[in-house]
């Protein structure tokens, strides 16, 4: 049976949690491999493998994630094909380094498959105590769900020079099976716990990158002793990681998330922050690379593997949930005007990360002054933070 979309301290399962947490390898599984081709000046064709293999874990992750909000009941047999799934989620994280450098998907095709499997028994279950409008909605799912698997089985005969095309389509085909399956009725999704949900996410995903800074850092100072050339890259990815989480939680996305429509959009667009996002810890790698003479790039290219990702964090954020909260142009601004200030510190050389994580700390400093000053006019939402 399906919950009730207003049940009231609706919160994420320990199961959850669990679930989630299993992302973490392959999520560093995607980084690593996108270090080594970035650092090799292979930057094009890192990002596009590391684009797709994103896709392919962010929509694991979405496919569990809006399942649970509607029709988690907690039972044995849920827990037990949960468990089935993350299964797959660790097989398709062993092949994403076989995705990278050898376009072979076969593994990655195979965790698919048994989380697929599990997912539709899943949908299936929920329509056999389902009736009318939802049963037939449950149904579609689990056919959309196999059918795609079925397609993505083209990944692995596919030549390497249309495998991309091939690829995007599957992922267009995945992305309208939501909508194509709720078109006459909407899963009871939980608003405040997918919000709760996506916050968790990414959570991980910062603390990945703070993970793979940390071991760069470690290694280069290891090896190398350049402290000098370290220091700023560590003080910067900081600044960055600790502004990137005030920036994203300083607002109640949940309030906002009140159709299909705009849980769709909402959704969707994090496939972006959540890559970017990680994309932030690869890019703080390639600079700690770079600064101790093991990347063969220049600093201002190791310099942009933090910066772009971060100004696509910043303008993403803004654009999907933070706009909705801000008052008056000036609130408005700071984070796109952020977002070109991290840009332009692609340019100061040595010192980029570290000019980065001051501008992106200076928005959040300048975001608390202006909802200080208008917090006698402001909501109370409002005055709870800035970014």
């Amino acid at each position: 049976m399906s919950r009730d979309r207003d049940q009231e301290h609706r919160a994420a399962t320990p199961l959850e949690l669990f679930f989630d947490l299993c992302f973490v390898v392959a999520v560093a599984q995607a980084g690593i491999q996108l270090v080594h081709a970035v650092a090799e000046d292979h930057a094009g064709e890192g990002v596009l493998s590391y684009a797709m293999a994103f896709f392919a874990i962010w929509w694991a992750w979405m496919n569990f994630t809006w399942f649970a909000s509607a029709y988690d009941n907690d039972d044995a047999l849920y827990r037990l094909v949960t468990f089935v799934q993350i299964a797959g989620v660790l097989i398709l994280a062993a092949g994403i380094s076989d995705a990278f450098t050898e376009r072979d998907f076969f593994f990655v095709w195979l965790g698919y498959v048994v989380m697929r499997v599990a997912l539709a028994s899943q949908w299936l279950r929920a329509a056999r105590h389902a009736s009318g409008a939802e049963r037939t909605m449950a149904l579609r799912y689990a056919a959309g769900v196999l059918l795609c698997q079925v397609g993505w089985t083209a990944l692995l005969f596919t030549p390497e020079s249309v495998l991309p095309w091939v690829f995007l389509v599957m992922a267009l085909a995945e992305l309208s099976v939501p909508m194509l399956a709720e078109r006459h009725f909407s899963t009871s999704w939980h608003a405040h716990h997918i919000a709760e949900r996506y916050g968790l996410f990414t959570i991980i995903v910062l603390g990945e990158t703070i993970a793979a800074a940390t071991v760069a850092v470690k290694s280069g100072l290891e090896e190398n002793d350049a402290l000098d050339e370290l220091l700023p890259i560590a003080a910067g990815g900081l600044l960055l990681v600790f502004s990137a989480w005030w920036i994203y939680f300083v607002v109640p996305a949940h309030s906002r998330l009140r159709s299909n429509r705009e849980g769709f959009l909402w959704g969707y667009g994090h496939y972006l922050i959540f890559a970017s996002a990680a994309a932030i810890g690869a890019g703080l790698e390639v600079a700690v690379e770079q600064a101790v003479g093991e990347a063969h790039i220049s600093v201002r290219a190791a310099s942009a593997a933090v910066t772009l990702p971060t100004a696509l964090f910043l303008l993403l954020v803004w654009v999907l949930h933070a706009r909705y909260f801000k008052v008056g142009i000036a609130q408005q601004l700071v984070l796109p005007c952020a977002a070109l200030g991290v840009l332009l510190c692609t340019f100061a050389g040595h010192w980029a990360v570290l000019a980065a994580g001051l501008v992106a700390a200076a928005a959040v400093a300048t975001g608390l002054a202006l909802t200080a000053r208008m917090a006698p006019r402001e909501s109370v939402v409002a005055r709870a933070g800035a970014g």
